[in-house]
């Protein structure tokens, strides 16, 4: 009996974990980002399956220390660093990393 109400509640934890940080999303990312299609960036699908997790938040503190390594010819992608706490760089790192598609 104790699972039927554990599983929702694991379940609310792991989309509130997630999601929590959608204010920061909209604010910082979704103008050039979106999920799962290109905007003026790169998807976050496309992010997640080209990058790791450390060039990912690499990329958000410190773009244009990072931008030719990742392959780009010039980035006009802000510095987050001042921006973003570390939870919330750990938050947006986790929920681009979560589109990533299994090969």
């Amino acid at each position: 009996m104790w699972l039927v109400f554990k599983i929702p509640l694991v379940l609310m934890s792991l989309y509130t974990s997630v999601f929590s940080n959608d204010k920061v999303f909209k604010e910082y990312c979704w103008g050039c980002h979106h999920q799962t299609s290109v905007a003026f960036g790169p998807s976050f699908e496309e992010i997640a399956s080209k990058r790791t997790y450390g060039e990912i938040q690499g990329h958000i503190i410190a773009p244009r220390s990072t931008y030719i390594q990742l392959g780009y010819k010039r980035s006009v992608m802000p510095s987050f660093k001042d921006k973003l706490t570390i939870k919330q760089l750990d938050e947006i790192t986790n929920f681009i990393i979560s589109f990533k598609k299994e090969n």
